[in-house]
C-alpha cells in the first residue's frame, strides 16, 4: 500500500427499498470540507433522483444516510465510473464534472470540533518531530468478508480475539514518516472508526491528508459511511 490520492468526491447510489437491486432510484455526491490539520468542518452534498429529475442538496439527507440504518443500507458507495453508467442509464445524460457539482452544495452539514485535548505532552518517538492521532469515524460495521478485504489490502493483522475492539492493525512507512493505524468496532452494528498514529518528521506533511483521504475512501467501498475526520492529539 502506498499514500496516493483517490478521487476528491464521494459517490453513492441509492436504491429503492424494498426494489430491484440492479435497479437504483438516484445518486449521491458528497466531499468533506477539511481543515487546515485535516480535521473535517462540513460535509457538502448533492443528490440527483430519477423521480425529481433535478439536483438538490441538504443536510438533513447526509445525516440521514449516517443514522438511519434502512437509508444505509440502501446507499452503496461507488466509484465515479459507475455513477457515470447509473445516471445515464436513468436517462440523464453525461454525469456533470466534478467542478459543477460543486455548484449544486447549497445545503452543508457543520461538523462539530475542537483543537486536540493535549492534557500532557504527547511523546514523540525518537528520530521523529511530531506526532498525531486522528480518527475517522464511520457509521456501520464491517461484514466478515470485508474485513479480510482491508486485511489483504492494507497487510493488516488481525486480533486473535474476534469480539475485541481492536479488529487490526496496519503499518506504512512513506519516506521518513510512519503511519500506524487500528481499525476499531464501537459498539456492536453501531459504528466503527480508524485511529491513526502518525509519526512525522520535517515538515511540510501532505502525506498526511492524502493517506486520512486513501483510509477513508477504501474503507467506504467495503460498506462503511464515513461520518468525520477528528484529531485526539
Amino acid at each position: 500500500m502506498t499514500a496516493k490520492t483517490p478521487p476528491a468526491l464521494d459517490y453513492y447510489l441509492i436504491f429503492p427499498e424494498g426494489g430491484s437491486p440492479a435497479q437504483p432510484e438516484g445518486i449521491a455526491v458528497e466531499e468533506f470540507m477539511l481543515a487546515e490539520d485535516h480535521t473535517a468542518t462540513d460535509l457538502a452534498n448533492a443528490v440527483w433522483t430519477a423521480a425529481d429529475g433535478d439536483w438538490w442538496s441538504s443536510a438533513a439527507f447526509s445525516r440521514a444516510i449516517r443514522t438511519d440504518p434502512r437509508l444505509r443500507v440502501r446507499t452503496i458507495a461507488v466509484r465515479r465510473e459507475d455513477a457515470e453508467l447509473a445516471y445515464r442509464r436513468l436517462g440523464a445524460g453525461a454525469l456533470p464534472d466534478e467542478a459543477t457539482l460543486r455548484t449544486y452544495f447549497h445545503d452543508h452539514a457543520s461538523l462539530p470540533g475542537s483543537p486536540p485535548l493535549r492534557l500532557t505532552p504527547p511523546e514523540v518517538p525518537k528520530g521523529f518531530r511530531e506526532k498525531r492521532v486522528y480518527r475517522i469515524l464511520f457509521a456501520g460495521e464491517l461484514r466478515k468478508d470485508r474485513l479480510a478485504h482491508l486485511q489483504k489490502i492494507w497487510g493488516m493483522a488481525l486480533a486473535d480475539d474476534p469480539q475485541a475492539r481492536v479488529l487490526g492493525t496496519a503499518r506504512l512507512r512513506v519516506a521518513d514518516d510512519m503511519f500506524t493505524w487500528d481499525l476499531r468496532q464501537i459498539g456492536p452494528g453501531v459504528a466503527s472508526c480508524i485511529d491513526l498514529t502518525a509519526c512525522l518528521s520535517d515538515p511540510p506533511h501532505d502525506t498526511v491528508g492524502t493517506l486520512l483521504r486513501e483510509l477513508m475512501t477504501t474503507t467506504r467501498y467495503e460498506g462503511l459511511i464515513p461520518v468525520t475526520i477528528e484529531r485526539l492529539s
